[in-house]
């Protein structure tokens, strides 16, 4: 017979259970998920056509990943106590000067595919630059930093367009957004190179740790001899460099690029995908897989409310009180007064 569980370490096992701040986003998901299934029988189904898996999973995570994307480089930003809300106009940024460098020729490409890549990584990574030195130079407050790129970056977005959107005909950059390897969307094999990247970068290597002190503690960090600034101005070049990236993913799935409207929101899509996976705003505690999985979340609402007829005049309240909801069960405040006062009511009854 097998021995049973001792009551306090059932109770200790649930409380670290809910407590772990992986368990809400993931309860949020699944129950999306399940509300889809219930409404629409063949949701969860999946096909193998022609070498690739189709079915809305799939979808759902291919149009997540640059989503993803930026959430895993808002992540860090905001683990060293920063901010970035420039990422939509960085994503518009790069799509346009990769759509510009393909040029509008039919199955063609005025530069070759590597070196318009290069470019449109290029100039994002120059914009993590700019947003870095504003906020660690100059002192500015990371919101401001980055408010003065999101108001000008879809201004240089437009003047490299030519106030134009650019539709592209080039089929090998197409690959990124809308193709497939080893039977998977390209997209998922890249967010999932980039996480792997970091998880290696911050899990086995110091810099985890410096991220942590940086955000903790910045004075303390950098007394202990942590390039704090250094590191800061690295993480704003990744962040816009993750944007960058989700630029390509997009351009590449729309086959164009929308100065005025690619990215829009994006920011804000960003920072609640990161506070859904429970890093804290505050700095020092970070979570990857948490941001990936709140990145989930909001492309899995989104095909939620579509699927069930939800009006789209409000769309935006219910992704908001969704967001509320999975916010207030992070809380370690409001689990604990939610138990305060089932423990009262509980020995009310008891009394009487």
């Amino acid at each position: 017979m097998a021995p049973s569980v001792h009551p306090p370490a059932a109770v200790a096992w649930h409380r670290r259970t809910f407590a772990h701040p992986l368990f809400w986003p993931l309860a949020a998901l699944a129950l999306l998920l399940l509300g889809n299934a219930l409404f629409n029988p063949g949701f969860l189904g999946l096909q193998w056509r022609d070498g690739h898996l189709y079915g809305s999973l799939i979808d759902i995570l291919n149009r997540a990943a640059p989503l993803a994307l930026v959430s895993l480089g808002m992540t860090l930003v905001i683990a060293v106590r920063g901010l970035d809300i420039s990422v939509g106009a960085v994503l518009a940024i790069s799509a346009t000067v990769a759509a510009w460098m393909i040029g509008g020729e039919q199955a063609g490409s005025r530069y070759p595919l590597p070196l318009v890549l290069t470019a449109a990584l290029g100039a994002a990574a120059l914009c993590g630059l700019w947003n870095g030195m504003l906020v660690v130079k100059a002192g500015m407050q990371p919101i401001v930093a980055t408010l003065i790129l999101m108001v000008a970056g879809r201004g240089i977005a437009q003047l490299i367009g030519d106030g134009q959107i650019l539709t592209i005909y080039y089929p090998p950059y197409f690959f990124f957004g809308s193709g497939f390897f080893l039977g998977l969307p390209v997209s998922l094999w890249i967010v999932a190179g980039v996480g792997l990247l970091l998880y290696l970068a911050l899990d086995r290597t110091a810099l985890g740790l410096f991220v942590r002190a940086i955000g903790g503690n910045p004075l303390a960090a950098r007394v202990a001899g942590v390039p704090a600034r250094l590191i800061t101005v690295c993480l704003y070049v990744f962040c816009a460099l993750s944007a960058g990236l989700a630029g390509i993913l997009v351009s590449s799935n729309v086959k164009s690029a929308d100065a005025n409207n690619a990215g829009q929101l994006l920011e804000l899509d960003a920072i609640l995908a990161v506070t859904l996976g429970g890093t804290l705003l505050s700095g020092g505690r970070f979570s990857l897989a948490g941001s990936v999985v709140g990145a989930l979340i909001i492309q899995t609402l989104a095909a939620t409310i579509y699927s069930i007829g939800v009006p789209p005049q409000v769309n935006l309240l219910v992704k908001a009180l969704l967001v509320f909801v999975v916010l207030l069960l992070q809380s370690a405040q409001f689990r604990a007064g939610v138990r305060r006062v089932v423990l009262r009511r509980a020995a009310a009854e008891g009394g009487a």
